[in-house]
């Protein structure tokens, strides 16, 4: 049995489709095709229910693969250490993040390659469902996510900071010059919204609830940049994370307004694991995040934007 075999093996699961697992792979199908039929045969067990066109493993199949994320992840860890060893770590840290958590990733990343200059990082937004299967599979090495979500056996969770809300709006709208406002106050002006699949969209209705309200957005964008992009034009106010104003700050001609009532929502983390000890790289980035000191940035970044008042 090869490493080799068990990639194609992760691939064609990942596709669901021999032709762009192979090409995934950067081989051609035949040798794919050959490459996993050697490993059926090794291991004496079908893996791959063959029709006309692939229709998903046998239950020994997804046995295998399970261990062939395993066994992936050992070797990718077994690379790593040595390099921690040799001239400085090296390798590529992949990074899971919620896309509401994407704006405050630099507070890890970028001390984690000034400390580690010959290591890179991917980092893919992705949903906390997604995220949680990526750990499971060893296709992930830690994630910035919601730490109350489910999460395979033995992750290891360490909180950055807990979201928290505050309304943007324009500086001449009804609510430019107010000290603070209510969430029924911020549902009766124009509101540019996270769309409901999101999960900060459905944590903040369950905040305009709260308060005997309802948020009826006339825009609607399924990430932040989306939405940041409406608000300069002036019309718009939104409730954001006061994580997001690391990366997108305040638009010129707006102002952030203290939220009363409920606006502090659910924590986020940086989430490793399930492998024990965890990889070098996922270890080396739980070392920044204790240093970074995420959540103090952040709170200071909002004070900053509220004027000094505390929030």
């Amino acid at each position: 049995m090869q490493l080799r075999q068990l990639e194609y093996l992760v691939a064609l699961a990942r596709e669901r489709h021999f032709a762009r697992a192979a090409a995934a792979c950067y081989v051609s199908q035949p040798s794919l095709s050959a490459a996993i039929r050697r490993l059926e045969q090794e291991l004496k067990v079908p893996i791959v229910r063959r029709g006309r066109r692939y229709e998903g493993l046998t239950p020994e199949g997804e046995v295998v693969l399970a261990w062939a994320h395993r066994m992936l992840a050992e070797g990718d860890a077994l690379r790593q250490e040595l390099s921690a060893l040799g001239d400085g770590l090296e390798g590529t840290l992949r990074l899971g993040v919620v896309p509401t958590a994407l704006p405050a990733a630099s507070l890890l990343t970028t001390p984690f390659c000034e400390r580690h200059p010959r290591a890179r990082v991917s980092v893919e937004s992705l949903s906390s469902a997604d995220i949680a299967q990526g750990l499971a599979d060893f296709e992930l090495d830690a994630a910035m996510t919601y730490l109350d979500d489910a999460f395979p056996r033995a992750v290891r969770r360490l909180p950055l900071y807990e979201e928290r809300y505050v309304l943007l709006t324009p500086v001449d709208g009804p609510l430019g010059e107010a000290g603070t406002v209510t969430w029924a106050q911020a549902a009766g002006v124009p509101l540019c919204l996270l769309n409901s699949r999101m999960r900060n969209r459905r944590i903040i209705d369950g905040c305009f609830a709260a308060d005997g309200a309802a948020a009826a957005p006339a825009i609607e964008s399924d990430s932040v940049a989306g939405l940041y992009a409406h608000l300069p034009v002036g019309r718009w106010s939104s409730v954001i994370s006061h994580a997001w104003l690391h990366t997108f700050g305040v638009p010129e001609g707006m102002r952030v307004v203290p939220l009363d009532g409920p606006a502090r929502g659910p924590r986020v983390g940086l989430v490793t694991g399930p492998d024990d000890p965890p990889s070098v790289l996922a270890a080396a980035l739980l070392t920044e995040a204790r240093r970074a000191g995420v959540r103090e940035s952040l709170d200071v970044l909002l004070r900053r934007y509220l004027g000094g008042r505390g929030g």
